[in-house]
């Protein structure tokens, strides 16, 4: 059985409220979970305390068993210090596409053109 840390939802609509739980893989978001570890509200403000609490002590021994934690928890525990989240690069993720390349050389040319006629 391959555990996970993970969030479910609750709240009302357009009023997210998160818990923090271990569940097994293969259960539903919002269902079936083994323990509550901790809670996460994005309604507060980022530097707000309470915007996530952790149970640290459960945490580290569900870590010890082996408890995968998803990528948003992982943040989590980075920034309480249980856990090393690696850093990611992507520089290929800024770079615009093909044809946004095209447009752009095209439209570099056009501007280009009034200041040659001008120059000569």
């Amino acid at each position: 059985m391959s555990l996970k840390i993970r969030l479910t939802r609750g709240g009302a609509k357009k009023r997210p409220y998160y818990r923090i739980v271990v569940a097994d893989a293969r259960a539903p978001r919002d269902g079936r979970f083994i323990e509550k570890v901790g809670v996460y509200d994005p309604m507060k403000s980022k530097d707000d305390p309470a915007r996530v609490q952790l149970e640290t002590d459960k945490i580290s021994a569900w870590l010890a068993k082996g408890a995968q934690p998803t990528d948003r928890v992982l943040r989590f525990l980075d920034a309480a210090g249980l856990a090393k989240r690696p850093a990611r690069n992507n520089p290929q993720k800024a770079e615009p596409g093909e044809k946004a390349k095209e447009r752009a050389a095209k439209r570099a040319e056009a501007a280009a053109a009034p200041a040659e006629d001008a120059a000569a």
